[in-house]
């Protein structure tokens, strides 16, 4: 898909020389930079939704449950 963005002149420079350093070209860095925004929204999305699930909802641990979770493990070979 293409598509047509403004952006300032001097950030447009910056991203000029970043791609001729690293031979990277311009429509591929613009999609890695939008990307990794979205992948930012996506986990913040997430931790938002999981902090109103906890704003009613108790995350305390059941501490005989947590101890026989640990008793278990010491008997395993790592």
């Amino acid at each position: 898909m293409k598509t047509a963005v403004s952006i300032p002149d001097p950030l447009f420079e910056i991203v000029e020389e970043l791609c001729k350093r690293h031979r990277i070209p311009r429509s591929r860095f613009y999609a890695m930079a939008i990307k990794q925004f979205v992948d930012a929204y996506h986990e913040n999305d997430v931790t938002e939704r999981l902090n109103r699930v906890y704003a009613t909802e108790s995350s305390s641990l059941n501490l005989a449950l947590a101890a026989a979770q640990i008793r278990s493990l010491t008997k395993e070979k790592w």
